[in-house]
């Protein structure tokens, strides 16, 4: 054999190497690569045995499943709530509301009436969005200084940001002239400044709320509200309220309300020292909540310029499973805070306050509200209340002419309430409303009549819609005269009915003409003693919508 050496070995593995890289390099590399495969064994798995399944059908499901729905009523609801009548008062279209985003309403009518009115709205609704509105009307009565002026500009927004939260803010000034011609004898001379009540008012306000409760069940909305009121006789007055509730839901029925509230006023007469007139609460409450049954047990312990009270605050409902009756009952009490601007907006012809107090109120009530059919909806309410520190308005020893009133505060008395609603919606086509508000008024401790409050207030609106582009509204306003005192005699106000009718039609596809007239019947009628009402008037003018959708 012969020996092969390293060098040798060497040499052969080369060789080998470069020959087969130089045939490598010689190949058509044009041709696909192909493996072929020579040998013939194909691999076979040998069968295992198999358990075989027979499947049975699943049993029929004859039991139906309860599935509860709670569908909202889809009618549209007129919710009345009565307001304070003002002899000078002209009440505009109150049977309806223009349903655009962006409009001017002006018009011009008898007594010398100038009216604007103004709404705008920016951002999508949903996320963010700004509403604008503002409203002037003025008029000059018959009488001497029977004259009146109201201006008033709100704007208010919100934003939702990515947080879970929505932000609200709010900005209005409001502005409020009226003079006092009710003196007696009308042949009485004054100056006309010494008759004027001008009364401004600023506010503002900002707050947040989540809008899904977080994690731990919890929903809250801090708010913050500031106004500041002046006379015009350098009488002034501010206001800040700070509100603070929170809940915690436990589970499905149950839900933790904490709350507090914090009423800061400060009053500063022009030729007195300032007044600070504040109170404070708290409402803690157990909320128990199923589809049918509503129920919140809970106390208000309130601090009214450091004097305690504890008052109670419980209500419940019981519903059937469509939502069609609805059964309520309530205890509950609560403060009211009595402030120059709050006295202001019930009377006018009013005297600067000296004193401050707030009003103590509890009620007990019991009721039920609901639907019948599609278009029909009802509300009733019969209840108790009992009230303390009540701001009654009085002529007497507030000068001899009566022009003026004066506040005086009923230490203590009840009221048997009634209110009760009634309303029929067709679509838009038509739309009825109706509701009623009575009080008697009992037991008082300091004077013998409830002076100036009203004891019974209806008041009906209707609009329909006659054709696509036409519609008439109407308002009927019935009342029983308030109790007065002057300084030579006690009395009771006649009651009276008010009768208003409007109509509204379409020119165009941004432009409407509409009219409106007021106390049709000539009702000469006092809401205040001395200071008789305008007689029939009307107004007429255009509405422009920047972005009206006809349909």
């Amino acid at each position: 054999m012969m020996k092969v050496t390293d060098s040798k070995l060497f040499f052969l593995l080369a060789s080998g190497i470069l020959s087969f890289g130089i045939s490598y390099s010689q190949q058509d590399t044009t041709k696909k690569r192909t493996v072929d495969v020579t040998s013939t064994f194909k691999p076979v798995l040998k069968e295992s045995a198999k358990i075989n399944f027979n499947a049975s059908p699943a049993a029929n499901d004859t039991s139906k499943p309860k599935l509860n729905y709670d569908i909202p009523n889809q009618n549209l609801l007129f919710n009345y709530q009565p307001g304070n009548l003002k002899p000078l008062a002209l009440d505009i279209d109150s049977g309806g509301v223009w349903d655009v985003s962006s409009y001017i309403k002006a018009g011009f009518g008898s007594l010398k009436t100038p009216f604007v009115q103004a709404g705008f709205s920016f951002g999508d609704g949903k996320t963010a969005g700004l509403n604008i509105y503002a409203k002037h009307i003025s008029s000059d009565g018959k009488l001497n200084y029977q004259d009146y002026r109201n201006t008033k500009v709100d704007m208010k927004g919100f934003f939702q940001t990515a947080k879970n939260l929505e932000w609200n803010a709010s900005l209005g000034m409001k502005q409020d002239r009226y003079f006092k011609f009710g003196y007696k004898p009308s042949a009485l001379v004054f100056p006309k400044d010494s008759l004027s009540q001008e009364f401004q008012t600023w506010n503002g306000g900002i707050g947040f709320h989540n809008i899904n409760r977080t994690q731990f069940g919890i929903s809250y909305s801090p708010e913050v509200k500031i106004n500041v009121f002046k006379d015009g006789r350098d009488n002034s007055e501010s206001n800040t309220v700070l509100n603070l509730p929170l809940q915690k839901t436990v589970g499905k029925i149950f839900a933790i309300n904490l709350g507090a509230t914090f009423d800061l006023t400060k009053y500063k007469p022009a030729n007195a020292s300032s007044v600070d007139n504040t109170f404070y609460y708290l409402s803690p409450a157990i909320l128990f909540k199923t589809p049918k049954i509503n129920v919140q047990a809970g106390i208000r312990p309130s601090w009214d310029n450091k004097t305690f009270k504890m008052f109670p605050n419980v209500m419940a409902e019981v519903s059937t499973d469509d939502k069609r009756f609805i059964f309520q009952a309530g205890w509950i009490g609560y403060l009211r805070k009595t402030s120059y601007q709050y006295l202001a907006s019930q009377n006018p012809f009013i005297t600067t306050p000296s004193s401050l107090k707030n009003t103590w109120i509890e009620e007990r009530y019991a009721g039920f509200k609901g639907s019948i059919g599609d278009h029909f909806t009802y509300s009733t309410k019969l209840g108790l209340d009992k009230y303390k520190n009540q701001p009654l308005f009085i002529q007497r020893d507030f000068g001899t002419d009566g022009k003026s009133f004066g506040v005086v505060y009923e230490s203590q008395m009840k009221a048997l309430h009634y209110s009760g609603e009634l309303a029929y919606t067709e679509q838009e086509k038509f739309s009825m409303a109706t509701g009623i508000s009575f009080n008697r008024y009992m037991n008082q401790k300091t004077y013998d009549k409830a002076y100036g409050l009203i004891p019974l207030e209806l008041k009906a609106a209707m609009r329909v819609q006659v054709m696509k582009d036409l519609w008439i509204k109407s308002d009927v306003f019935l009342w029983d005269g308030a109790h007065y005192m002057t300084q030579s005699e006690k009395g009771k106000l006649k009651g009276s009915l008010d009768l208003n009718a409007g109509v509204e039609f379409r020119i165009s596809k941004n432009l409407n003409l509409w009219s409106q007239f007021n106390n049709i019947l000539n009702k000469q009628y006092q809401v205040w003693n001395q200071y008789p009402s305008y007689g029939f008037n009307f107004l007429a003018g255009v509405i422009f919508a920047f972005d009206q959708k006809t349909k």
